[in-house]
């Protein structure tokens, strides 16, 4: 009987090659209010939502500073999968709150919805980069 035969303990494995994926572009941007990380990232379904109820491409809509039910609905879609029970009247009160923190609607479109855009592959990486350092 030959016993050099049988079972997987007998495959001898060659030189694993481990590939690591470089990440082009950081998993989630993030808003914080009242000194709570809130994450921010478009997935499709929720892309497909927004523009279905605006009728047209998110692009389209931040060609220019949209208007603030706008913003809150973008951001209101990109918590919908990290953030549970995020109504739009929590995200109304959400951006109240960090008014009176200092913010403002000028720096809701810079510092969120375009970072967040950019996270969620609206851009290409070498575009996103520059659009960043326009929003500096």
């Amino acid at each position: 009987m030959n016993e050099n035969i049988g079972g997987l303990d007998e495959v001898k494995e060659t030189e694993e090659k481990v590939v690591e994926i470089e990440k082009k572009r950081n998993p989630f941007h993030y808003w914080t209010v009242a000194g709570r990380d809130y994450k921010l990232k478009l997935q499709a379904g929720a892309v497909e939502r927004v523009e279905n109820k605006y009728h047209q491409n998110i692009i389209n809509m931040i060609d220019e500073i949209p208007p603030l039910s706008v913003m809150l609905t973008i951001i209101q879609a990109a918590m919908e999968n990290w953030e549970h029970n995020m109504s739009y009247a929590k995200i109304k009160k959400l951006y109240d709150v960090w008014t009176e923190e200092g913010g403002d609607q000028f720096s809701l479109y810079t510092k969120i919805i375009i970072p967040t855009l950019v996270v969620s592959g609206f851009f290409p990486a070498e575009q996103a980069e520059d659009i960043m350092e326009e929003m500096k």
